[in-house]
């Protein structure tokens, strides 16, 4: 066996893991990075970046039959869907290609294998080939990271997919089910129902998006109609049959059952964190009531030199909070005064239109006990979203009834994830109404529905009648 000491290791490669691994080498600690199959995690590989690059080529395809009204005339469109994810399988070998670079050239030390951690300061790595290599360790960051949720009566095969199935099907498929209507599975539903394919989403709540904010559920609920999505909510998927070509899937809808025909049955239900099999009960390693584990404000586990980031520590499971845990853990290992202090945290829905939140939905401001004032603009009053042919959706401003201080903002729309970073940066800065709104916007600009959202929420508002 291989023997390696170093002060700290980092157990996963993903947008924690490779993070924490590079700021701990900028710092200038002796770092190790292990990784056993996805340097970029699932986010890079079969998460984020896949998948969004499927959502743009599906737009692209949907956005040609758009073009006449332009005044510009194209032919039918056409896909060869084997070139298209030989393109996303390329994108995505570059950038996996380049954290390894990124990390090995901020001077940290790479390990291919199956890290376990076998107490509070050693670690057992398997490699591929069988070698192992015991490693000796001051500090330990676990950055695991999660997988898909899977329901025991429909096991991951040939016709019962997961997200990751779903990202690498080869062919379009003329008809797929999707048992979740959360934000995974839409995304996907969105992908391929522009490129063709008929699409029904079985939802055991009483509508898509559960735990959205009600105006994003609305808007998207009418989307999915007029996008001809067949949308089954209160709904429960009971078993199924393989056939020739496909899957007879029985759903529970309205005390009745029903069999639905269809070439894939993709189960989108969450995912779970990967604390199974890596040995945290080695090291004595406490897990919360829902299996996340525990850390403190300086993501440190109950085990002083042992930290936890990412979606194995709980919500929320984003790629851009974990990288941000990443870079804290590194700091406090490195002697800084660092903790996790963020107000609040963006999250994004890549459907179309797209979803961006942050900070309190209406409803959560409300429960606060807070008098509350609501600004809401439409795209449809803004010149910028006229002139692209892109009239969907609204910016939401949520604010403090008495002090005008923002709580929150919803925009659903074209670029909307780009839209809430200046949203993030006012809540986490502490921005009131006016500093949105007597803040020149660039015209003609998307941006600009922030400025008349907050108009709008002091009664002020321009462009739309208050």
């Amino acid at each position: 066996m291989n023997e390696l000491k170093v002060n700290s290791v980092v157990l996963g490669a993903g947008p924690g893991g490779y993070v924490a691994a590079i700021r701990l080498a900028q710092l200038g600690v002796d770092t190790l990075l292990v990784e056993k199959e996805y340097y970029g995690g699932v986010c890079l590989n079969v998460g984020c970046i896949p998948s969004k690059a499927l959502i743009h080529v599906a737009k692209s395809f949907e956005s040609i039959g758009k073009m006449n009204d332009f005044g510009i005339t194209a032919e039918a469109p056409a896909i060869d869907f084997s070139k298209t994810q030989a393109w996303k399988n390329k994108l995505v070998g570059q950038l996996t290609g380049g954290i390894k670079t990124l990390v090995t050239k901020n001077g940290a030390k790479v390990l291919e294998g199956t890290g376990t951690i076998m107490g509070t300061n050693n670690l057992r790595v398997m490699a591929a080939d069988g070698s192992e290599t015991k490693v000796s360790f001051e500090n330990l960051i676990i950055a695991t990271g999660s997988s898909p949720i899977h329901i025991p009566t429909f096991p991951v095969g040939k016709r019962i997919i997961d997200s990751t199935g779903a990202l690498g099907l080869t062919e379009i498929p003329k008809h797929m089910t999707l048992i979740g209507g959360g934000y995974i599975g839409l995304e996907l539903g969105f992908v391929y129902r522009k490129l063709g394919a008929e699409v029904t989403v079985v939802e055991m709540m009483d509508s898509v998006l559960p735990g959205f904010d009600k105006d994003v559920v609305k808007a998207m609920t009418r989307k999915l109609k007029k996008g001809k999505f067949q949308v089954l909510t209160g709904a429960k998927a009971k078993g199924y049959q393989e056939t020739e070509n496909g899957v007879q899937l029985t759903v529970e809808h309205k005390g009745k059952d029903l069999t639905i025909d269809t070439d894939y049955v993709c189960v989108t239900v969450g995912r779970r964190p990967n604390t199974g099999g890596i040995g945290l009960e080695n090291a004595g390693i406490h897990l919360d009531d829902h299996g996340f584990i525990k850390i403190d404000d300086q993501l440190r586990t109950n085990v002083p030199n042992i930290f936890a980031i990412g979606d194995v520590a709980g919500q929320p499971m984003l790629a851009h909070h974990a990288s941000y845990q990443g870079e804290i853990a590194a700091e406090v290992i490195a002697g800084h005064a660092a903790k996790a202090d963020a107000k609040v945290c963006p999250a994004v829905v890549f459907t179309d239109p797209e979803i961006a939140t942050v900070g309190k939905s209406e409803d959560e401001a409300r429960a606060s006990g807070r008098e509350i004032s609501v600004g809401n603009f439409p795209f449809a009053a803004l010149g910028k979203a006229k002139a692209g042919n892109d009239t969907e959706g609204f910016v939401k401003i949520i604010a403090d009834k008495e002090t005008e201080e923002v709580l929150g903002v919803v925009i659903v729309g074209h670029n909307a994830g780009d839209l809430i970073g200046e949203a993030t940066l006012g809540i986490e800065m502490g921005a009131f109404l006016d500093d949105l709104s007597l803040t020149i916007h660039p015209h003609p600009t998307l941006t600009e529905a922030l400025m008349e959202a907050a108009k709008k929420a002091k009664g002020h508002a321009i462009h739309v009648l208050n």
